[in-house]
């Protein structure tokens, strides 16, 4: 994941997460990227310095991106800032992930290592259809995409890795 510190064509500045650089360049291209505070789907990256950590540094917080000098101030009706309402749409997001995440548990059957055959199986009509989790390999859910077959990863949180 990569983390982009942006801004729109009305110089609001915010940030925002992507699985790699062609991901932001892709949505970007597609519209995807919108500004929170305006709609405004102009949007570039802004300037930032590369943050490395170090193996003692792992672990803490990222420090806050430092404001360009021509940020436009926050208005008077929202004091604490763009920084506070993309805080509340990524805690809002990583809910709504955790509820699609555990409606799939729920209602799906987990079917293991087997989820790459099975996937198979059901779009080529051998079993019939029913929903399903599982696990996979990067190269096998490439070849189940390259084969047609529509499989989506279950989405985790960071705090599902600790």
């Amino acid at each position: 994941m990569i983390r982009y510190a942006l801004h729109c064509d009305r110089n609001h500045e915010f940030e925002s997460w992507f699985q790699n650089s062609s991901a932001y360049d892709s949505q970007v291209k597609r519209k995807l990227v919108t500004c929170p505070i305006c709609g405004s789907a102009k949007v570039d990256k802004a300037i930032m310095a590369p943050r490395i950590v170090g193996k003692k540094g792992r672990g803490r917080a990222a420090p806050p991106p430092e404001p360009t000098a021509n940020a436009t101030p926050a208005p008077e009706a929202a004091p604490s800032g763009p920084t506070s309402l993309l805080m509340a749409q990524e805690r809002e997001l990583r809910t709504k992930l955790k509820e699609l995440r555990d409606h799939i548990v729920k209602n799906a059957d987990n079917v293991g290592e087997r989820f790459a055959n099975e996937a198979r199986a059901m779009h080529y009509g051998d079993k019939e259809h029913r929903p399903i989790y599982g696990e996979a390999s990067p190269d096998e859910a490439k070849s189940l995409i390259d084969e047609g077959i529509e499989v989506s990863p279950l989405p985790t949180l960071p705090e599902d890795r600790n």
